[in-house]
């Protein structure tokens, strides 16, 4: 039972109440196991064929104290007495599966429970999610969320979920957010717990997503498996696009679709417009480049591409199609051929020929649209980041639905797609056209710089979407050199009187990467500063700091990132709002910062208050018992100014304090901080042995620490620097990561110097820069 999160392993923490006597101790936690097997580990644990279509049916039978409680795939079928204080545990034979859908736990355990509201087999299916005791209360957001959407999908996939039972564990140390194990899902606790009086609002949203994706997985990947590894993405993109389509269905007060376009797509296009991206079926042959396509091509890009077919073919249709499916191939494997032949059964399209270059091909395309009187001319080719595609990596034909927004004769055009290099459409209205409606299409659009000026003025004909991928999209081709960021910051300053939050949370993003492009240029870092604080003062000081009673989700959201923007672009009243708060929250008033505000306001507090800040917000990781407290003070804690505390907190980050799953979370706030940049990058090279010793035991936790330390910087001696230090280093399990965070650091070095002093022009005269 090793402590790595992978296998059968034992995670440590905390009780919250006085524990059962056999419960086992490491220093001053105590401890509780479970399995995580995907995707090659259950070998660790047992002898098996540890492949995913070498299905076969499992009897597990454990011996544990007899005041612990066990859980595994299915219900228990005996308990028997064996020598003194001991029991053996035996659950019922698990269906024809995979080996790394079996799971097992025991620890000091207790549950919530709930039943489904369908029938299944005459009765109704218990649904419990047990945690270590103390923390049963928390569980039962996510209780409501799971009977719910175990029904939700057993009517629209119109296969009944064919389990007698659905348990889910919070697990104190997880590699991923959760795993679907068949009928026993892990997850780390802040993906499953959830506490009404004291967690940020946000991490609700999480738990209803994340509950929803895993229980997706029990039809799609557990009933029907990807036959290889290389199409991961059936089981992880599907489950992604189902998981949002269920929380729209339970809270459609979350307009998740415009979530899914500023979170989803634009973190899969990130990446996908890299050289070193690969396609969404991508050949793998061993377990370290498996864990390595666990990323934002699999889930995110191949559930953006569902998306954009399932709104083209009408969701009722596909959602008939993946049914027919399930049907077909139930406790068995399949392939992504088998999936398009069903969905075009059911819609009576070719689906496989207009979706196979999505799949099997590496990258997206951009829309180039060049205006003549009365028509656009439209021309696709491959985007990269860096801007430099050679005519060999340019030679893929991809079907684009144009979801053409307009008005008069080219109205009818709305449903067309292009199927060609170049295409023309007349009779357009020149007043007002917009491409790719609602964002549904995975590819970007390059409007001539009059056309993206009129559509920032334009915006009330724009749905969220659409706005969100106009500013995302201008952004990355002011990277590329497609576009520049004059025309970014020009059509964002049209965007002053938004009230969306996820259009606000694109448009902070995308500033917060330009100002940390050009963080080292003290003319433009001001100036873009100047910019973002005219952008957010107004919307920030109109939503104030105090909810309303009857305030929604969205808006609660908006709050704490416009008050995050404004303190961190030097909004002064917004930091004395803070200081007071914080300085009245660490003196014992915990109501003055509200959960949602935690983040924002430790932020500004760490970022403004020196070592006196960084020690408080330090010691309330030590001390919250909140389940996500200790990610916010990581977070936070990230925005320390100086080298002297960038090094502290990276000791802290690689001590005992700090659970292994964790680390990554306080090094991406200081890879993010131009403050703290240079100073992270020196202590890796420095203690290396010391990162690779507490991260190498999982490749994955290992690979997203490398990628999202070292992806921020913009300059090409410091690619070359990076480049240089990992030769002949055992890189086996990141090395695709780190061609990763070389494209991208060269595409942002590219950026900068092609477009600084542009920017400082632009900057100067708009008054932006000071005299």
């Amino acid at each position: 039972m090793n402590n790595t999160m992978a296998g059968f392993y034992r995670s440590k923490y905390k009780p919250a109440v006085e524990p059962s006597k056999s419960v086992p101790t490491e220093g001053d936690n105590h401890l509780m196991f479970s399995t995580q097997f995907e995707s090659c580990d259950a070998r660790r644990a047992f002898p098996c064929f540890d492949e995913p279509n070498l299905k076969a049916t499992f009897d597990f039978s454990i011996e544990i104290p007899e005041d612990l409680v066990a859980l595994s795939n299915m219900p228990e079928k005996a308990v028997n007495k064996s020598s003194k204080g001991l029991k053996v545990v035996s659950f019922e034979r698990t269906p024809v599966m995979s080996t790394y859908l079996l799971a097992w736990a025991f620890g000091d355990l207790e549950y919530v429970e709930d039943s489904t509201r369908r029938e299944y087999n005459g009765k109704p299916i218990p649904v419990r999610i047990y945690t270590t005791k103390g923390l049963k209360e928390q569980a039962r957001f996510g209780l409501e969320n799971a009977y719910q959407v175990v029904d939700y999908f057993s009517e629209i996939f119109g296969i009944d979920y064919p389990l007698p039972k659905m348990d889910m564990l919070a697990v104190h140390e997880f590699s991923h957010g959760a795993m679907e194990n068949w009928g026993l899902i892990c997850y780390r606790t802040t993906a499953i717990l959830f506490d009404e009086q004291h967690s940020a609002a946000k991490y609700k949203n999480r738990v209803a997503y994340v509950v929803a994706h895993e229980l997706a997985h029990q039809w799609f990947g557990n009933l029907v498996t990807m036959d290889w590894w290389s199409e991961l993405w059936l089981n992880e993109g599907f489950a992604t696009w189902v998981g949002w389509l269920a929380i729209d269905h339970l809270y459609p007060e979350f307009e998740v679709w415009s979530q899914f376009v500023t979170e989803a797509v634009q973190t899969a296009q990130q990446l996908d417009s890299l050289r070193a991206s690969h396609p969404i079926e991508v050949p793998v042959k061993d377990a370290l480049e498996i864990d390595q396509i666990f990323d934002a091509i699999s889930y995110l890009k191949g559930s953006s591409v569902i998306r954009m077919l399932s709104n083209h073919l009408g969701v009722e249709v596909f959602l008939r199609g993946v049914s027919d499916y399930l049907k077909a191939h139930a406790y068995r494997n399949a392939t992504t051929r088998d999936l398009w032949t069903a969905l075009s059964k059911a819609s009576g399209k070719d689906v496989d020929t207009f979706m196979d270059p999505w799949i099997r091909k590496i990258g997206f395309p951009v829309l180039t649209v060049a205006e003549e009187p009365g028509q656009i001319g439209l021309r696709q080719s491959r985007f990269l980041l860096t801007g430099d595609v050679m005519a060999e990596e340019d030679n893929t034909l991809w079907w684009i639905p144009l979801g053409l927004k307009t008005t008069g004769k080219a109205a009818g055009r709305t449903t067309e797609a292009l199927t060609s290099k170049e295409s023309t459409i007349r009779d357009i209205d020149e007043s007002f056209y917009k491409l790719n409606g609602d964002q549904t299409g995975f590819y970007r659009t390059n409007y001539p710089p009059a056309r993206l000026a009129k559509l920032g003025v334009q915006s009330n004909k724009l749905s969220t979407e659409d706005r969100i991928g106009l500013v995302a999209d201008a952004a990355a081709l002011a990277i590329s050199g497609d576009g520049t960021t004059a025309g970014l910051l020009t059509f964002m300053s049209e965007l002053v009187q938004e009230k969306n939050y996820a259009v606000w949370s694109q448009m902070i993003a995308s500033l917060g990467n330009i100002r940390s492009v050009f963080a080292e240029n003290e003319a433009v870092a001001n100036g873009l500063e100047q910019f973002t604080l005219k952008l957010v003062s107004q919307a920030t000081e109109n939503l104030g700091w105090e909810a309303k009673a009857d305030e929604d989700y969205l808006t609660g959201q908006l709050r704490a990132l416009l008050i995050s923007a404004a303190g961190g672009a030097g909004h002064s009243a917004t930091i004395k709002e803070a200081k007071d708060r914080f300085q009245r929250y660490i003196s014992g008033e915990q109501e003055a910062i509200h959960p949602n505000l935690r983040l924002p306001v430790f932020r500004i507090n760490v970022a403004e208050g020196g070592k006196e800040a960084y020690k408080a917000v330090k010691d309330e990781y030590s001390s919250t018992t909140s389940i996500d407290g200790k990610e916010i003070c990581l977070q936070a804690l990230g925005r320390v100014q100086t080298t002297e505390l960038v090094n502290d907190f990276l000791d802290f980050q690689f001590s005992d304090a700090v659970k292994v799953q964790d680390v990554h979370s306080g090094s991406i706030a200081l890879a993010a901080n131009p403050k703290a940049r240079d100073a992270l990058w020196e202590y890796v090279q420095e203690h290396w042995d010391i990162v690779y010793k507490k991260l190498s035991g999982n490749s994955v936790v290992l690979d997203r620490y490398v990628k999202n330390s070292l992806q921020k910087f913009a300059s090409h001696e410091k690619e070359k620097e990076i480049s240089e230090f990992f030769q002949g280093k055992d890189t086996k399990g990141f090395d695709r990561g780190l061609v990763q965070v070389s494209d991208t650091v060269r595409g942002n070095a590219n950026y900068k110097e092609r477009d600084e002093k542009l920017m400082l022009e632009w900057l100067e005269a708009h008054g932006y820069t000071k005299p």
